[in-house]
């Protein structure tokens, strides 16, 4: 028996609890930046200004930054790492661990005050722990004074100069960033390859640099002024959570209004394929209100579409991107930098955990802007098949890890682009599949709408697709996010039974799914046929003419169902005809097997993902 004095205790904690998750709190930063930048020495020195605003109810002793270009030395984090990898990223290799004094990055931190108080500090390779002077309290906030001094090291991974097309400065990850803080603590992760998680905020950045230098950056541009033989370039950005810059002397640059308060800045080298990068505008023009009307409205007025870095990577308001490639593969990658405006930028998740939330989201986004953009048969029921062929191929390679595992901490990359990007990606036309497409395209402008600048968890997002589709998809989560279990349905039998026939099928695999399959008649006729999963508690909307079956409780392996049809009158029982579901096999999907189903087998073209 529980007392009264207990029991209203739990009742209190369940309503804090509650609470907590219905206004979750969020720290927030304002940068004022101004480095005075040396070309020729690929250095700079810098002034940081930082309010800091403590949100949380906890008081905080210590904070944390990340100095991302001291990854770029030999025998640090990320040279290790990867030269200890079974398939080091190759644009990476052992490059840091051959890197010169005059080719390696650093931050060098000068001085840091504390509401001007001097402070100390110890720094551990890209990770600078600071012990505070005062505590920061509950809702206050403090502003914190740094001078520091960098070297940009040479290009290998997102940031750095001279990249392999010639850009002089892709400035990624270029200032000591102070580490988010939530309701799980700090996340001061060292840099040793992939993800980051930020506070959002406010960033007011000058920029002294040659006067020769184009600069293109995040935010909007304020005014410039001359000093000497440099430029002041000032650009302010609000409600962002970084800022990337970058320069050259023979950037061209362009200007595309794409709708009303909304325009695309082009920068690119005058000797690269301008004529792709011309017929790069036609496709933004179409893509835009593509993506807008799935995934919501761009919250920003610019977005600027940047040459440079070491492949494509995406920034509030930009992205740095390759620009020698074909047309396709040019709008490929600005397509996908731009999507992750909506699956990062401003949703923000902690993607160093919710990787598949960040990648995977725009994934599927992704493959669909492009089968718009370029089939003419479009929609494609299989416009995902290249991401299901490279899922299945790490399955069978036995290289699978679950989507819970750290985006650090794959034992292969090949696993984590396929979990990150493809598995990711299956999530969402899994949750299409099991919803059905007009519930499911409202859920996710529904999450879009409600955790904008939010920092949403895995948890976040499934209530949100539960309360649209009005079902408990608890059992989906747990099986494609937490495990590696696989799909795999087959149609074992058809019989007679009477007058009728008896369809016999069987779930071979470990992860449960409700099924949609389709009988069609020697005359053409097709009847619909849809069976629930138990878990589910409910089922999509059904289809004019769709027969809705006995749910197919997950502890059962077997399951048959009657049918008021002759079998001499069939001519195909297909599983899933559309192939949205990622079952790992399907030979067995349909009665009679006629295994015309062999081209999705074999190793995938490209194993890698280009970003």
């Amino acid at each position: 028996m529980i007392s009264k004095g207990i029991f209203g205790c739990m009742v209190v904690l369940v309503a804090i609890q509650a609470n907590a998750q219905t206004n979750r709190w969020q720290q927030r930063v304002e940068y004022k930046m101004e480095i005075d930048m040396d070309a020729e020495a690929n250095q700079f020195s810098g002034i940081q200004e930082l309010n800091y605003y403590n949100n949380s109810p906890d008081t905080l002793t210590k904070v944390f930054y990340h100095l991302y270009f001291n990854a770029f030395q030999p025998g640090s984090m990320m040279d290790v790492r990867s030269r200890t990898l079974p398939d080091p990223d190759k644009r990476v290799g052992d490059r840091i661990f051959h890197l010169k004094e005059d080719e390696i990055g650093y931050h060098k931190i000068k001085s840091l005050t504390q509401d001007g108080k001097r402070l100390i500090y110890e720094i551990d390779g890209t990770v600078m722990k600071v012990i505070l002077n005062e505590p920061i309290m509950p809702n206050s906030k403090v502003t914190f004074e740094m001078t520091f001094e960098s070297q940009v090291p040479l290009q290998i991974r997102r940031s750095g100069r001279d990249n392999s097309e010639g850009i002089r400065l892709s400035m990624a990850q270029w200032y000591p960033k102070l580490a988010e803080y939530d309701y799980s603590g700090w996340h001061a992760y060292d840099y040793v390859a992939r993800e980051f998680y930020s506070p959002w905020g406010d960033f007011d950045v000058t920029i002294n640099i040659d006067s020769d230098y184009v600069v293109a950056a995040s935010g909007i541009a304020q005014n410039s002024t001359r000093k000497k033989n440099k430029v002041s370039h000032r650009y302010v950005a609000e409600n962002v959570h970084d800022f990337v810059w970058a320069a050259d002397p023979d950037y061209k640059h362009k200007v595309l209004n794409v709708r009303e308060g909304l325009d695309f800045h082009l920068y690119y080298q005058t000797d690269t394929l301008e004529n792709q990068w011309i017929e790069l505008e036609t496709y933004i023009k179409k893509a835009v209100p593509f993506i807008e009307e799935r995934c919501g409205k761009y919250p920003y007025p610019v977005y600027k579409v940047i040459q440079g870095g070491d492949g494509g990577m995406e920034y509030p308001m930009a992205t740095l991107m390759t620009g020698h490639r074909s047309l396709k593969g040019l709008v490929g990658v600005t397509v996908h930098e731009f999507i992750h405006s909506w699956y990062q930028m401003v949703l923000g998740t902690n993607e160093s955990h919710y990787y598949w939330m960040d990648e995977g989201f725009n994934t599927y986004y992704d493959d669909m802007t492009m089968d718009y953009l370029f089939n003419e048969n479009y929609p494609s029921d299989n416009f995902m098949s290249s991401a299901y062929k490279f899922y299945k191929y790490i399955v069978e390679e036995g290289l699978e890890e679950p989507l819970t595992t750290h985006a650090d901490h794959f034992e292969t990359n090949l696993a984590y682009a396929m979990a990150s990007y493809r598995k990711g990606g299956l999530a969402l036309l899994h949750l299409e599949y099991i919803m059905g497409k007009d519930k499911f395209d409202a859920a996710m402008l529904r999450y879009y709408n409600k955790w904008k600048f939010k920092h949403p968890s895995a948890v976040d997002f499934e209530v949100i697709m539960e309360k649209e589709s009005g079902m408990e998809l608890s059992w989906f989560f747990d099986y494609w996010i937490k495990t590696t279990k696989t799909i795999d349905y087959a149609i074992t039998n058809v019989a007679v039974d009477g007058k009728g026939s008896k369809v016999e099928l069987e779930r071979i695999g470990l992860m449960p799914m409700p099924l949609d399959l389709v009988l069609t008649l020697n005359n053409g006729e097709k009847l619909n046929y849809h069976i629930p999963i138990g878990m589910s508690r409910g089922n999509r909307t059904l289809s004019n003419g769709e027969l809705l079956m006995t749910p197919w409780t997950w502890v059962n392996p077997y399951y048959s169902f009657t049918i008021d049809v002759n079998k001499d009158d069939i001519e195909r029982i297909e599983i899933d005809p559309t192939h949205r579901m990622a079952d790992i096999n399907f030979e067995n999907n349909s009665y009679p097997n006629t295994n015309d189903e062999l081209e999705i087998k074999g190793k995938p073209e490209k194993l890698e993902n280009n970003y």
